[in-house]
């Protein structure tokens, strides 16, 4: 990361936001919410570090930058998913990671192909408790503790440390999930940082708060549950975050975990706490495997009716939904695969 924030200037900020945020909670909204402004960045650069999909020969797209394998290495693809992210604020860079993956293995060899620094993380954030997202959070903690200073921020929405569980198809004995440990993060020396409406992370960078749900068909399937006392329940996903980001000239970019809340859910709060409209990208897991064919025109067809320049599904979106959104929305559409590295602004 070249003419980053000074290290120990950076910690400072962050850790006194992060103090402000826990006693002054619901001003960073109401802020956003009366003067319509957030930080613009003048470049942002997204890593994909890992999904469930790689292609080698795939092309690149005006935004895309894909790894091209060679004899002896090649990106690790998973049913996870992890990103690095830079933004460029007047000349000056910051980082932050956004996700962890499964298999901390095959997530490190994919960062060190990308020439990635983990390093020069400014801070660290989470989208929500599933074991998909955060398995490998701990193992890349430590492999780059030694570079990583103390206090740094890990972002979290409420109750990504509960234990969760899934019902899977044919089953009625719910399978275990895990759960990520407060503990566990501390004992690394990051500090944790419970958010529960938008703020701003690093330099450009905000994360969305508690997502409000407003459309009638984005529903969390029944299969997931969450421990919350001395039984699993059916989860909300109350917690989730996504990122969003106003690209000078371009638009929100809106990066997404898994959406449970639902993508056209995320997105428009996006909008409705930045106080910006213009979408320039989607980026994401959306959610929509096995979900029924009608779910998946709704959600195409209101994010078509959005108008995003490029519209990006990783992860969880479902072969399905994947078709649906290359087919009506053919010029707006790139298909993801592990390693790709996204390009928005100058």
């Amino acid at each position: 990361m070249k003419d980053g924030l000074d290290r120990r200037e950076f910690l400072k900020l962050s850790m006194a936001t992060g103090a402000l945020l826990m006693t002054t909670e619901g001003v960073k909204e109401m802020v956003m919410a009366q003067t319509g402004k957030v930080t613009e960045v003048d470049r942002l650069t997204i890593w994909v570090l890992t999904d469930n999909y790689y292609d080698a020969l795939r092309p690149d797209s005006k935004i895309t930058k894909r790894y091209r394998v060679v004899p002896g290495k090649s990106i690790h693809a998973e049913h996870g998913l992890a990103y690095y992210l830079e933004t460029m604020v007047d000349g000056k860079a910051s980082a932050c990671m956004f996700d962890y993956g499964l298999d901390p293995v095959g997530v490190m060899n994919n960062v060190a192909l990308l020439g990635l620094d983990l390093g020069k993380t400014n801070a660290f954030s989470l989208s929500h408790g599933h074991f998909d997202h955060f398995a490998s959070a701990i193992n890349i903690l430590k492999q780059n503790q030694p570079r990583i200073p103390g206090g740094t921020p890990f972002y979290v929405g409420e109750e990504a440390f509960a234990r969760r569980y899934s019902l899977r198809p044919g089953t009625t004995d719910a399978a275990d999930l895990g759960q990520l440990r407060r503990e566990d993060i501390e004992a690394l020396g990051l500090k944790v940082v419970e958010v529960k409406n938008p703020f701003q992370i690093i330099p450009g960078a905000h994360i969305t708060g508690n997502i409000e749900r407003v459309t009638a068909y984005e529903k969390v399937p029944p299969s997931l549950l969450i421990k919350r006392g001395e039984k699993p329940e059916p989860d909300d996903f109350r917690g989730e975050q996504a990122l969003f980001f106003n690209v000078k000239g371009k638009g929100l970019v809106v990066l997404s975990g898994c959406a449970h809340a639902g993508i056209v859910n995320t997105v428009k709060h996006a909008q409705k706490v930045s106080g910006v409209d213009k979408i320039h990208a989607v980026i994401g897991g959306f959610h929509l495997i096995n979900a029924r064919p009608e779910i998946i025109q709704n959600t195409v067809a209101d994010i078509k009716a959005l108008k995003p320049d490029y519209i990006v599904p990783t992860h969880c979106t479902g072969f399905e939904a994947i078709v649906a959104f290359g087919k009506e929305m053919p010029n707006e559409f790139i298909l993801n695969t592990a390693g790709t590295q996204y390009i928005f602004g100058s």
